[in-house]
């Protein structure tokens, strides 16, 4: 998702703020939910706090990698530092996973050797109090994203829209446990929550993969591409079309192919054209276009287009 410098501010303003708030909001909930799960010990509780206390750590890498993917290009770094964020995604996934496993071990203990809830309503406001928070935050991040399509506000925000659902677990779990009897329901809820997690872990490092291997953009912004540039009348063909993401930025590199008796002025300014239809549609983006006589240059049948 590309845009242009006004919007690219506004942009990195939107991902400093959001970044900010999702540390606040971890701060708070890593507070309150610890005093509940030693006034408590449930362990549907204590993987609320798990999964808070790793909010913190992942928000606070959060905040470090988009000051450094909204660091401009360098003399070092041509490019820019938009891999940051990736970079923090894949750091994510394997702690979400590890803390999730963290769980598991201790539901597991929990179903062996059953323990009563305590203090079961001072638990329930600070849970009823952890959700109010998470929604406001969630619809935060949610807006954020739909403006800029920052990697790592949609992994935070991933991670806060399943802590809704681990959260309204954790009340099911401590309701059915303190007032219903059903100890068990503590632990198998818990391990409720470990799945979310790992289903949260699966999806943020999938998409940081993708960014991190220099994967395509998805096949209908590659066709819109080809639209493009084969709408003006003097490209015969393209070939060699080549798409990537990394943070904010995207970058189109194309081959197009024309009348060979053409000049090198006229084939200049019809490349100049192309490029500006292309950053018309992709505001901000990178593009590198090169100039082929038709059929001179045969491409690789993998890269054919």
């Amino acid at each position: 998702m590309s845009m242009d410098a006004p919007h690219m501010l506004r942009a990195r303003l939107l991902m400093r703020r959001a970044a900010i708030a999702s540390v606040s909001v971890a701060v708070l909930l890593v507070a309150i939910k610890t005093v509940a799960y030693f006034a408590s010990h449930s362990v549907a509780m204590l993987a609320s706090l798990a999964d808070s206390a790793l909010d913190l750590f992942t928000s606070s890498l959060n905040l470090f990698a988009i000051r450094q993917a909204l660091t401009p290009a360098d003399a070092e770094h041509r490019f820019g530092h938009g891999k940051a964020e990736p970079l923090a995604g894949l750091a994510q996934g394997a702690f979400i996973a590890a803390s999730a496993l963290f769980l598991v071990i201790q539901a597991a203990g929990r179903i062996a050797e059953p323990e009563p809830i305590e203090n079961s309503v001072a638990a329930l406001v600070v849970m009823f109090l952890s959700i109010a928070i998470t929604i406001l935050l969630v619809l935060y991040q949610r807006h954020v994203v739909n403006r800029t399509g920052s990697l790592a506000v949609q992994s935070d925000h991933t991670h806060y829209a399943s802590d809704l659902a681990s959260n309204l677990g954790v009340v099911v779990a401590i309701v059915l446990a303190a007032w219903a009897g059903w100890t068990l329901a503590d632990p198998i809820i818990a391990l409720g929550v470990a799945g979310i997690m790992l289903w949260g872990a699966w999806g943020v490092t999938h998409a940081s993969f993708d960014q991190l291997m220099d994967h395509e953009l998805p096949d209908a912004e590659r066709a819109k591409i080809r639209r493009i540039v084969l709408g003006h009348g003097a490209v015969r063909s393209l070939h060699d079309l080549r798409t990537r993401e990394a943070g904010l930025s995207t970058f189109i590199q194309v081959h197009i192919e024309m009348d060979p008796a053409m000049s090198l002025a006229q084939a200049h300014s019809i490349s100049d054209a192309v490029e500006q239809d292309l950053l018309a549609a992709y505001p901000g983006a990178e593009v590198i276009i090169h100039q082929d006589p038709e059929g001179l240059e045969q491409p690789p049948a993998a890269l054919r287009e």
